[in-house]
């Protein structure tokens, strides 16, 4: 296994990367362009299953008696990973409620 650092490190950069996408998920929308607003949302669910992926292995490995040190890194990591699925899911619906404002009689 990899350096349990750079593991951590790995979630918060795809965690980071999945927020990002998800505002500019947002910003895309609020211009009016749909067709990038859902490519932004498809990069931003792209950029946190990759995290989450990488969460669960750390979770399978901890059932299968590998014990992970929890270190403030650790809960950090954590932490901005729930944060972003969080913002890339407001996202979406915001997206669609700029789509609703924006195009009338979309809104499902």
């Amino acid at each position: 296994m990899e350096n349990l650092e750079t593991v951590i490190f790995q979630i918060i950069l795809h965690g980071g990367n999945g927020k990002s996408s998800a505002m500019e998920a947002i910003q895309e929308a609020k211009k009016g362009n749909f067709a990038g607003a859902e490519e932004k949302l498809k990069e931003s669910s792209a950029a946190l299953n990759e995290a989450h992926h990488i969460q669960t292995s750390l979770i399978q490995g901890e059932i299968r008696g590998e014990k992970t040190e929890i270190s403030l890194l650790m809960v950090h990591a954590q932490d901005h990973l729930m944060n972003a699925i969080t913002m890339r899911d407001l996202a979406s619906e915001m997206v669609d409620l700029y789509r609703a404002i924006k195009l009338p009689g979309t809104l499902n």
